[in-house]
């Protein structure tokens, strides 16, 4: 194995913990170790809250320009160095090197959002609100907060939340997927460099033990946390019996609906692209094509020839457009869900399994490879249709109109993004004002919101009120105190016994 060991960083320097437990770190590509990280113990989670609990204080004392100048030097630092950041993403999660680069934009948005904080941390005032008083509110800091991210967007997923948490005066304690922790180390130091304290952002790498040591923490006042919708389910509610406040974005299955009257050669782009970028390991791929009347006829062979000459290659490759599966575990259990597919009836028009990894290139034949699947005749009552599948799999189910279209995508379990192609303004309108799902897109494939606006689903794809990033990430890492003042020249002389009103 590798002795490149990836370690944690507490208080403003990498350590590597109590703890001798440590997990490989893959390059998917190849399929070879890169190093190895460590598994914090709840003694090193003590250590980092210990940390960002010492700090607290002073940074939330800091005011909120000076806050935000340091993450406008933190914002100057990623623009210089998102291509380094694209590319420890690619060596260690597998996604191709356009994709990457296209991650780290979107994470720098929110922090160009974030160094906005004076501004969003405003309060309300009225004048006079009774006799003599004065009435008016205030946003504080919540003290730690932790995030719990995933592997798919190691850079994307965390700036949803530190930038935010910590222009609004919290510190933080990032536990990314052990599956690509490097990152999370490179965006540690850029922050240092940006002049943030010692103890303000500290990142612990690990496991459940991690987990399980943040959740029941009584110094971690809030948990934000993106995965799958079981975790996200169990977060939320020991978080919340824990007295936490939680934000648990959960998993998805996201329809494209296709109506008859969509312009053909771009939903086929839409599809191609949003099915099989970054091998489908996105919250927000499409991964069920929903044809209405007769345009499946049309669609599916169109989608089958451009998913067989998908440019599948080492991320590192420019003209890659889908690079390999993350682990070889999910390449197994992917696996498994095209076979169940076949088992329950469906017809398989193009088989990823049958992918020829020899054709990648020299030193990738032990890379964890796929090739993009194809079904068509799907049924809401198959494995494939109802479970999320995190793969390079695109699931074709034929329907007679529109009001099918949402009846079948408002009765899934999962809401989180959504989209149809058409050219009829009524039917878009009518589409987004009845569909049960969070974001939205009409001839967008994935609308993930910008950042002024906020990310997250409904029904069993967020649980908690409250959305990412945004002036919803504003609230959730504030508190609201109102303050009513008045003063002693204005004060009848005697005893009040009756509820105080505005006379």
């Amino acid at each position: 194995m590798s002795e490149h060991r990836i370690g944690h960083y507490i208080s403003g320097q990498i350590n590597y913990g109590e703890s001798d437990r440590t997990q490989p770190v893959h390059n998917p590509a190849t399929g070879q170790v890169s190093g190895e990280v460590c598994l914090a113990s709840p003694v090193d989670v003590d250590s980092a809250v210990a940390a960002a609990a010492a700090a607290f204080d002073s940074w939330a004392d800091t005011p909120p320009i000076r806050r935000a100048r340091v993450l406008f030097k933190f914002l100057e630092l990623l623009n210089a160095r998102k291509d380094d950041l694209a590319r420890a993403i690619v060596a260690e999660h597998g996604k191709v090197f356009t994709d990457a680069q296209g991650e780290v934009a979107r994470g720098i948005d929110i922090v160009e959002f974030a160094c906005g904080i004076p501004q969003l941390l405003k309060g309300d005032y009225t004048e006079q609100v009774s006799r003599g008083i004065d009435n008016w509110t205030m946003r504080q800091p919540l003290g730690v907060v932790a995030g719990i991210t995933p592997f798919n967007f190691p850079a994307m997923v965390p700036m949803w939340m530190f930038p935010v948490a910590l222009a609004a005066g919290n510190t933080f304690i990032l536990k990314p997927s052990p599956l690509d922790p490097s990152v999370s180390l490179m965006m540690a130091d850029l922050l240092k460099q940006a002049g943030l304290p010692d103890g303000v952002f500290n990142v612990v790498q690990g496991d459940k033990t991690a987990v399980d040591a943040l959740i029941d923490h009584t110094e971690v006042r809030a948990l934000s946390f993106v995965g799958s919708t079981p975790i996200a389910n169990t977060i939320y509610q020991r978080g919340a019996a824990n007295g936490k406040r939680v934000q648990a974005l959960g998993g998805a299955k996201n329809h494209l609906v296709v109506m008859p009257d969509a312009d053909m050669d771009k939903t086929v782009d839409a599809l191609i692209g949003a099915a099989y970028g970054s091998a489908g390991e996105r919250c927000m791929a499409i991964s069920v094509a929903v044809m209405v009347g007769d345009v499946a006829d049309e669609l599916v062979p169109r989608i089958a020839e451009r998913a067989r000459e998908l440019k599948i290659k080492n991320g590192e490759n420019l003209d890659a457009e889908m690079g390999p599966i993350v682990t070889r575990q999910a390449h197994e259990r992917i696996s498994g869900y095209i076979a169940k597919g076949v088992e329950e009836g469906a017809e398989l028009v193009v088989d990823g399994r049958d992918f020829d990894a020899s054709s990648v290139g020299e030193g990738c034949e032990n890379g964890f490879w796929m090739g993009g699947t194809l079904f068509d005749h799907v049924t809401p009552d198959m494995t494939i249709y109802k479970e999320e599948i995190f793969g390079p799999v695109l699931a074709c189910v034929r329907v007679p109109d529109i009001a099918t279209a949402i009846q079948l995508i408002n009765d899934h379990e999962f809401g989180n993004g959504v989209s149809c192609f058409t050219e009829s303004g009524n039917v878009a309108r009518e589409f987004g004002r009845r569909i049960q799902v969070g974001m939205v897109g009409i001839n967008v494939p994935i609308p993930v919101p910008m950042s002024w606006h906020g990310f997250g689903g409904w029904k069993r794809s967020l649980f908690g009120d409250m959305h990412a990033y945004g002036e919803e990430g504003v609230r959730f890492y504030t508190k609201q105190k109102s303050i009513m003042q008045r003063w002693s020249q204005t004060i009848d002389t005697g005893a009040e016994f009756a509820m105080p009103t505005s006379k």
